[in-house]
């Protein structure tokens, strides 16, 4: 049997009916030429079901003591295991379409899943249309984070259209096919070195560098922080922070990897600051056609990976940075740079600490929340404002016995005074956002998508990426800035390009702008977005 760590644990003891510790999110494909959709999708159905052992953690279900989940908890085989009951097979309405598909999912996302059981569902769902079909999975959160569920869809899938698995993707045989693959790739005798070394650190250092670190949550707290950000500092009330309950709304959306990444790299940040920044321009339109944009700035919670190179075996193994989203400043280049910095300090508190330091450290600062939920005060005192969390996945096209994966869409969590999750993958040459919300807290959260893409259009206008006209509304309440009278720090690079490619650039930005059918794919040269968000509603 597995013991369950502390974080894993943490998932437990804060799962709520209003609050379900579970993650999940939307496979979508497209079938392959000439097959039936209700025959191949049976087929599959049970060749997922064809194996008489499954993988960790899908053959297993939790072991508890008296204390439950305060005590000691293991993983132990479930000998009674009904694979009919995790693995079921669903039909959309007509007409099939995404509204359609979400519904559905936003549906199932809110449900609990039975502690009895092992703590996994995968629904295939037919009845799309295009020829598409989904694949909505769910796992809890003490068991997957979100970089083992990738490591799970890679070793599922294959790059080659003509690859058949005969095997179930669930089985023991297939992940250890896929650790042997991974091991080719990296030889063991770095990965000991390497654990070694950190071996000799935590012992030498752990003391050290935790006090440094609660030293400068000291400082922070102070006022002298020098752009730290920390739970419950400054965190400002909004709609998004309010009670919630069992109800959830789920949407989703791509937008081309390049397009994101190139105003990350003009303004000199990463793609991660480019993604932060899209969401909280998103996020400070949204609250003010609400009328409820705080005048403090909005703060998110963005999960850091602590897996080692080679680990595809842990549960979690993630700390969490505070960013500062600057929404209650009107200029996106000054947000952008005041989201960079928070960023560049919330890694530096964690650079020198070991993945198991890290960990200890997040738990020390997530502390008051262990008298605030018990209470039913995290409303009141929210330590974030919303999550945002980037999970890097697969970077080539990938296929499932010839179907096409069109797009990996999460679906995550929303908590007690945090309801709103903004999770994204990057896939392929895509990133595919799921946005997960409470539906009484944010009845009308599929208009993010649409302030989405204004937030990004608008950063690559004051970029100089894209041609915009001097004094134009961005529907923000400022003008946009154009490249000759912006202040950034843009890269002189940058601005070369932008000099030889204006006329082309203002072609995209146009394209961007026009919406195409629901359901259609964008090519990786196309600038606007790929429109899978549900129809609009007022």
């Amino acid at each position: 049997m597995k013991r369950l760590g502390i974080a894993d644990r943490a998932f437990l003891l804060a799962e709520t009916r209003e609050a379900p510790m579970h993650v999940g999110g939307i496979h979508l494909f497209t079938l392959p030429q000439g097959v039936q959709e209700q025959r191949f999708l049976h087929q599959m159905a049970d060749n997922l079901r064809a194996t008489e052992q499954f993988q960790s953690p899908f053959g297993e279900r939790l072991k508890m003591g008296p204390l439950g989940a305060l005590g000691p908890v293991f993983w132990e085989p479930d000998d009674a295991l009904d694979p009919d009951y995790h693995i079921r097979h669903s039909a959309l309405p007509r007409p099939g379409r995404y509204r359609e598909l979400f519904a559905l999912v936003s549906r199932l996302h809110g449900a609990m899943m039975d502690r009895h059981r092992p703590l996994w569902e995968m629904h295939l769902i037919e009845g799309l249309q295009k020829r598409q079909f989904a694949v909505y999975s769910k796992y809890h959160h003490a068991a997957i984070d979100g970089i083992r569920s990738m490591h799970l869809t890679q070793s599922m899938f294959s790059t080659d259209a003509r690859a058949r698995i005969d095997d179930s993707p669930l089985s023991v045989q297939a992940w250890e096919r896929y650790r042997a693959r991974l091991q080719q790739a990296e030889p063991l005798g770095d990965a000991q070195v390497r654990n070694v070394a950190e071996a000799l650190k935590a012992q030498l250092d752990s003391a050290a560098n935790l006090y440094g670190g609660l030293k400068q949550c000291a400082a922070a707290w102070t006022g002298r922080g020098a752009g730290l950000n920390l739970p419950w500092l400054n965190v400002p009330r909004s709609s998004i922070n309010t009670p919630v309950d069992g109800a959830r709304r789920f949407v989703a959306q791509s937008w081309p990897f390049e397009r994101v990444r190139a105003v990350g790299k003009a303004l000199d940040g990463t793609f991660n600051d480019a993604v932060l920044a899209m969401c909280a321009g998103a996020l400070r339109r949204f609250l003010q056609n609400l009328g409820e944009l705080p005048e403090q700035s909005l703060k998110a919670m963005v999960p850091l990976s602590l897996r080692r190179a080679g680990d595809i075996d842990s549960s979690n193994a993630v700390a969490t940075v505070s960013a500062d989203l600057a929404t209650h400043l009107a200029d996106p280049v000054e947000r952008f740079e005041t989201i960079r910095s928070s960023m560049r300090a919330g890694k530096a508190l964690l650079q020198d600490m070991t993945p198991r330091e890290a960990e200890l450290f997040v738990l020390l600062t997530q502390m008051p929340g262990l008298l605030l939920m018990p209470l039913g005060l995290t409303s009141r005192f929210p330590p974030y404002s919303t999550v945002i969390s980037n999970v890097p996945g697969p970077r080539r096209a990938m296929y499932w016995n010839g179907a096409r994966l069109d797009g990996i869409y999460p679906a995550s969590i929303v908590t007690e005074g945090v309801a709103l999750n903004i999770t994204l993958v990057t896939y392929d040459q895509n990133v595919d956002f799921g946005i997960t919300a409470c539906r009484r807290s944010l009845p009308q959260v599929q208009r993010l998508i649409d302030d989405m893409e204004d937030a990004l259009s608008e950063l690559e206008e004051a970029a100089g990426l894209r041609a915009g006209k001097a004094g134009a509304s961005t529907g923000t309440g400022t003008k946009a800035k154009t490249k000759t009278k912006t202040r950034t720090k843009v890269k002189a690079k940058a601005k070369a390009k932008t000099k030889a490619n204006t006329k082309t650039k203002a072609k995209s930005g146009a394209a961007a702008k026009v919406r195409p059918k629901t359901g259609a794919r964008d090519t990786a040269q196309t600038a606007s977005r790929r429109d899978i968000a549900p129809d609009r509603q007022a």
